[in-house]
């Protein structure tokens, strides 16, 4: 990587700043990091983890970076009433100002990958950004991207999942044929070209039990299987539909290289089970490389000096990895 990996601060309010100020005291760049959002945001997480941080020179561009550490303040002040682990639409903005630098950096070829700290959707949307429900659709509006999903890894797993911020109730209507093929050709598409030869897919299936034959409901037999079968027409190396309490098991053992999962929660209790502090997540169906932090905000322990930033360091390396195409 000659270019540099540029990584958002996340909300200020929120534990990012406090797991980026950690991490930059742990450790050297091995490649330039360029990161985004406020000074001031980044020297009061440095203060609550009880920090000194590396001298980070100011960068108006990532062509302008002549070391291994620089930052891009996108000029947001701080809220006059700035309180950790409280919604504020000034952090709002701040979180929603540097992914939207970031990203248009990634689109113009400035940096070779995106890295992310947490945004609160609740701040984003009190900041006036009503249709972003968070970086996923914040990245699919700024690359025009028609199809995107959400990919977690942790060390012996990894979910895609078909659908992420939605209701329950729409999630299972989204269960349909033609999305479930989409995701599978973007999923198989993506992890390809990230290093994985043929990768071996497997779609949970959204009923307990897979539907007992459809006695628990029909969309395994009307629009999971003939997807499955649709996928494995055109080459695709998918199985399923499997239950859900035991296809993850299942790829944990190394039957699969990705699940493919029904809804949000579906796969995320999986990984964070599995292995919270060192799962990441991706996004898939965008023209550049983005990995994130699993965890939120964490406004329960914002501002304490207690975030963990294992999660960040995990997906500092995946972006590394995949830009590498040696996703591990």
């Amino acid at each position: 990587m000659t270019r540099p990996l540029v990584i958002t601060l996340g909300d200020p309010a929120g534990i990012g700043p406090e797991v980026l100020a950690r991490t930059l005291a742990a450790a050297t760049p091995e490649v330039p990091w360029l990161l985004v959002g406020t000074r001031w945001a980044l020297e009061q997480g440095a203060a609550v983890a009880g920090v000194t941080l590396p001298d980070i020179p100011d960068v108006a561009d990532a062509g302008t970076m002549s070391g291994r550490l620089g930052l891009h303040d996108i000029g947001v002040a701080c809220p006059a009433d700035f309180r950790y682990g409280e919604v504020q639409a000034g952090c709002g903005e701040c979180a929603v100002a540097a992914v939207e630098w970031a990203a248009r950096a990634c689109l113009a070829g400035d940096v070779a990958a995106m890295v992310t700290c947490p945004l609160n959707k609740e701040a984003i949307h009190a900041a006036g950004y009503v249709d972003d429900l968070g970086h996923q659709e914040i990245l699919a509006r700024l690359s025009g991207a028609q199809w995107t999903a959400t990919l977690l890894m942790t060390p012996g797993l990894r979910v895609a999942h078909l659908s992420t911020h939605k209701s329950l109730i729409e999630a299972a209507r989204y269960v349909t044929r033609d999305n479930v093929l989409e995701k599978l050709r973007l999923v198989h598409e993506t992890l390809t070209t990230w290093g994985i030869a043929t990768p071996r897919i497997a779609v949970a299936a959204l009923n307990p039990h897979g539907g007992e034959g459809g006695i628990l409901g029909r969309e395994e037999i009307d629009e999971l299987v003939p997807a499955v079968a649709d996928a494995v027409s055109e080459g695709l190396r998918v199985s399923g539909p499997i239950p859900a309490d035991s296809v993850f098991n299942r790829a944990i053992d190394g039957e699969f290289d990705v699940v493919l999962a029904l809804y949000h929660d579906q796969g995320h209790i999986a990984i964070k089970v599995h292995n919270f502090h060192a799962s990441t997540t991706a996004t898939l169906g965008i023209p550049f490389v983005r990995t994130s932090v699993d965890h939120g905000t964490a406004f329960d322990i914002a501002g304490q000096g207690r975030a963990n930033p294992a999660g960040l360091a995990a997906a500092i390396e995946a972006a590394q990895q995949i830009v590498a195409g040696r996703l591990q």
